[in-house]
């Protein structure tokens, strides 16, 4: 793969992903590339919805179906009695991406005063079932204004208030008055947490609030750009999280660039970036590890196993998703998909989307602890019980967690494979067939063998 773009391709990219500017270079340009051409599953049981996700609309619906059969199941009641509410904003918001560059942006807020920090933190979600993780995140309520993202200063004053509150460390008092009564509509997708009811703002106060000085003084620092920016606050311990609230209102990065990222793309730039950054600055300088290891972790119906191998870099994530589970409701077999890259990284997008960069950067960031690089597979089984879509959140927390526990250690592969068949329900050699890694690890010969 290369590992750079020409500048014509450059070019062609800012003028499909005006929002790409906050971060473009020729390292990151193919990364980020959302318009690279043909997405492809290294399986032949292909899902047009594992691909898609309800986000890509290949099917040709205006809306996602699997998406529609998941409302007849979840019970929503209007979540306040009036167009007025008071709340305390985890502190949340939320930036759209239908009709970019104009789109809806505003503030999340439940209807009541408290502790809410919790809504919005999905570093602290491991644990909780999915009926708690809907109930808070159903609660939140998505207050809205029309904004031009490129020119968002048309919009001040309810703008001003939302970047407040992005920037609050602490959840926020909020007062907002709406035009309409909140809909009963919730938002359910593979790559956003929840969330509750919208309706269109017509004023908005907020009361105090305190900013972390380390996102503050990035945001005042109108000559550091976005990249730097972002891995900067991550290395000094801000949640990932909170830096792409903080990203998706336009708080970081050159002046002249500054503008509203739709939060969707955030959360995928955001993993991107820093886990792009650890991969080159902290973990290819080391050396590889010198066994082969297996890390676990089950949550919510999924299996998650993580398999690392004494190589250079390298990385793949494959997902298997059983019959009746969201991305595979009507199948009648196991939809299995996968994508990876080599030590010199990608030059398009990743096919299965932003969970492949949420699971890259928990895997890069446990390698640039451990002062090491490695061959990395890691793979996820979606059980029936998995009845939502929750976010990429659950795989990186997941992976994350995984890679907190003990290993299991083996001398050679076939050990490893072996072990892995047996915690799977899915047969080894369906893995196999999906993986590129796991192929190449089996079949191809080294040049050290013959030396």
């Amino acid at each position: 793969m290369k590992l750079t773009l020409r500048k014509k391709s450059i070019k062609k990219l800012k003028r499909r992903i005006p929002w790409i500017e906050h971060i473009i270079n020729e390292k990151n340009a193919g990364d980020l590339n959302l318009e690279s051409p043909s997405p492809k599953l290294q399986t032949e049981r292909r899902s047009l919805c594992l691909i898609c996700r309800g986000v890509r609309r290949l099917c040709g619906k205006n809306r996602c179906p699997a998406i529609l059969k998941l409302y007849s199941f979840m019970k929503t009641r209007n979540a306040v009695s009036s167009n007025e509410m008071i709340g305390s904003s985890p502190p949340g918001v939320f930036v759209g991406r239908i009709g970019y560059p104009y789109v809806y942006a505003g503030p999340l807020v439940p209807p009541f005063i408290g502790d809410t920090s919790l809504f919005d933190l999905p570093e602290q979600w491991l644990g909780k079932t999915v009926e708690e993780i809907i109930e808070f995140r159903i609660s939140l309520i998505r207050g809205k204004f029309k904004v031009n993202v490129k020119k968002p200063w048309r919009n001040k004053n309810f703008l001003d208030k939302t970047l407040e509150i992005a920037l609050s460390r602490n959840p926020v008092d909020t007062e907002v008055i709406f035009r309409k009564k909140p809909s009963g509509r919730i938002l359910l997708d593979g790559t956003l947490q929840p969330m509750g009811p919208s309706a269109v703002l017509k004023q908005m106060k907020i009361g105090s609030f305190k900013t972390d000085f380390r996102i503050e003084k990035a945001y005042g620092d109108e000559d550091l750009r976005s990249e730097e920016a972002i891995f900067n606050l991550y290395l000094s311990g801000i949640p990932v999280s909170r830096i792409q609230r903080a990203f998706s209102v336009g708080a970081f990065g050159l002046k002249s660039q500054r503008r509203l990222v739709p939060t969707r793309w955030s959360i995928t730039a955001v993993d991107s970036m820093i886990s792009r950054k650890l991969i080159e600055e902290k973990v290819k300088k080391n050396n590889p590890i010198n066994e082969y290891r297996v890390y676990e972790f089950n949550y919510l119906g999924n299996r998650f196993i993580v398999f690392l191998m004494p190589s250079s870099w390298k990385y793949e994530w494959i997902e298997a998703w059983y019959p009746k589970t969201i991305w595979n409701l009507n199948g009648s077999s196991i939809a299995m998909g996968g994508d990876w890259e080599g030590y010199k990284g990608r030059s398009t997008y990743a096919s299965l989307g932003g969970c492949y960069y949420a699971v890259r950067l928990a895997v890069a960031e446990f390698l640039a602890k451990e002062k090491r690089q490695a061959g990395v597979v890691a793979m996820r089984e979606i059980h029936p019980s998995f009845i939502t879509p929750l976010g990429v959140w659950i795989n990186r927390e997941s992976v994350r967690e995984a890679l907190k526990r003990k290993s299991v250690k083996f001398d050679n592969l076939r050990g490893v494979i072996d072990y892995i068949s047996r915690r799977f329900s899915i047969g080894i050699d369906e893995w196999i067939k999906t993986s590129t890694l796991l192929k190449e690890a089996l079949y191809q010969e080294r040049i050290t063998k013959y030396l």
